[in-house]
C-alpha cells in the first residue's frame, strides 16, 4: 500500500506542475554594459542606476532600455523574452496539464540574450 501511494504522489506531482515552473530559473538577470560605461540607465522610464548595471527583469514582459550619458547621444533599445522552445517540448512531453501552467505563469519565457550592450556616439 506504501508503494501505491508513493507512487500515486509522484504522479500527481508530475503531472500537475510544469517543467519550467519546476525547474526554470525564479529570476532573469538580464546584464547592461556601454560604451563608454557610466551610462545611466532608464528601464521604462524609471532610472535604475548606470552601466555596467544587473538588471532583474520578467522575461513575459517587453521593456524599453535607455541609455543616457551626458555628451552622447542616447540610444533606446527594446527587449522583450521569448518562449523557451526547451519547455515546450518537456511540457507536451509531460501532458496538458503542464503546457496549461507554464502558459498561464508565463514561466517558460526567457531572454534570448543575458547581456545587452550599447556603443554610444557622441554628439
Amino acid at each position: 500500500m506504501k508503494k501505491f501511494i508513493l507512487l500515486l504522489t509522484v504522479i500527481t506531482t508530475l503531472t500537475l506542475t510544469s517543467c519550467a515552473t519546476l525547474f526554470g530559473p525564479k529570476s532573469h538577470s538580464l546584464s547592461a554594459t556601454s560604451n563608454p560605461q557610466g551610462a545611466e540607465i532608464y528601464v521604462d522610464g524609471e532610472r535604475m542606476g548606470v552601466t555596467p548595471l544587473k538588471l532583474e527583469l520578467d522575461p513575459s514582459k517587453t521593456y524599453s532600455i535607455e541609455y543616457r550619458k551626458k555628451g552622447y547621444r542616447s540610444i533606446t533599445k527594446i527587449v522583450k523574452g521569448k518562449v523557451g522552445v526547451k519547455w515546450i517540448v518537456l511540457d507536451i512531453l509531460g501532458g496538458l496539464i503542464p503546457v496549461v501552467i507554464d502558459a498561464a505563469t508565463g514561466n517558460w519565457y526567457e531572454f534570448e540574450k543575458d547581456r545587452i550592450n550599447a556603443n554610444l556616439e557622441n554628439n
